[in-house]
């Protein structure tokens, strides 16, 4: 589809790519969402934990639901997730707010945690909600890694996607792995900021995995680990049968999926993404599948998007409602 111009603007006192991505994480509250935590059982004897959440206070199930899936390192508490399952909950929507292995506060059972494209989780998911419940509509919401992960599973499974999934919206997708590993560690501002928060994150989970499986894990010096990509060629690439980073980047980037894509989906992007390198946003992907809505916003950082009023609600959780009706 042609590249959609943009609505979306900052409040006049919210300039900056950096601001508009870390005030939101740091600040914004949501309140009002109760979720229903459920444990489900993954084939190879892991776990995930599923956060539901309902639009009516009586639990009175609706009959269409969001899933919704998060970024790197993220979880079904952070604010952007939150503020996306309250709005949809206050329109008729109810959500299922998901975790990878790994991300729900505790540890998963199995030497492996969870890859930017993974989906098979995600499958498990949507069919585990379609087995337990009967509703007729269901969307996919995706942010950042989580839109990576969602964007490849539309893309390989396009002919075999369940009747009852029928949108997508995915928000700050990096359509380019590598490129955004480069972009996240490019200036020493972007290391300390961006890069180490995650990096601190995933080390500490694998200093835990080393504990729970000395015998395949020993080896591993996490001193050595100083980015994301070294992360990826010690610990991800072998675990999961890539060659190295690169082999994992170029596999499982979604902007080569992108084209197989035959479900109504929006991507937001913008332009002014500190974590998101400006020359691969999948222009030319969007502009030649009909079925897929690019929109490149000047500004609104890496997941932010924030409106013009003091809760810091995101414009995006609006702008999805609104795609669902007219996408």
């Amino acid at each position: 589809m042609p590249i959609i111009n943009s609505a979306y603007h900052p409040p006049s006192w919210f300039k900056g790519r950096h601001l508009q991505t870390i005030v939101p994480v740091l600040f914004r509250k949501v309140v009002g969402i109760q979720h229903h935590r459920e444990r489900i059982n993954t084939d190879d004897g892991d776990f995930l934990d599923l956060d539901w959440s309902w639009s009516s206070p009586e639990l009175a199930k609706s009959d269409k639901i969001a899933i919704i899936s998060h970024g790197l390192e993220g979880s079904s508490r952070q604010p952007y997730m939150l503020g996306m399952a309250k709005t949809f909950n206050n329109a008729g929507w109810d959500t299922l707010s998901w975790n990878y292995r790994g991300c729900s506060g505790e540890l998963n059972n199995k030497v492996r945690f969870y890859h930017a494209g993974y989906s098979d989780d995600l499958i498990l998911v949507i069919d585990h909600v379609r087995k337990i419940s009967t509703y007729k509509q269901i969307v996919l919401i995706g942010f950042s890694l989580g839109g990576n992960i969602t964007l490849k599973y539309l893309g390989e499974n396009n002919h075999r996607l369940p009747s009852e999934l029928t949108h997508a919206v995915i928000i700050s997708v990096p359509a380019n792995l590598k490129a955004c590993c480069e972009e996240i560690s490019s200036t020493p501002f972007q290391k300390k900021v961006y890069q180490n928060r995650f990096l601190s994150s995933m080390k500490h989970k694998l200093a835990q995995k080393i504990i729970q499986y000395p015998d395949y894990l020993s080896h591993l010096n996490l001193d050595k680990i100083q980015s994301i990509t070294d992360f990826d060629n010690a610990f991800t690439s072998p675990l999961w049968g890539f060659d190295n980073a690169d082999d994992y980047y170029r596999k499982c980037s979604c902007n080569q999926f992108i084209p197989e894509v035959r479900l109504p989906t929006l991507i937001v992007n913008a332009q002014n993404d500190p974590i998101l390198h400006p020359d691969f946003h999948p222009i030319e992907q969007c502009r030649n599948n009909e079925c897929v809505y690019l929109e490149l916003p000047p500004e609104g950082g890496h997941v932010g998007f924030v409106c013009d009023d003091l809760h810091l609600n995101h414009w995006t959780e609006k702008r999805a409602i609104e795609f669902l009706k007219t996408g």
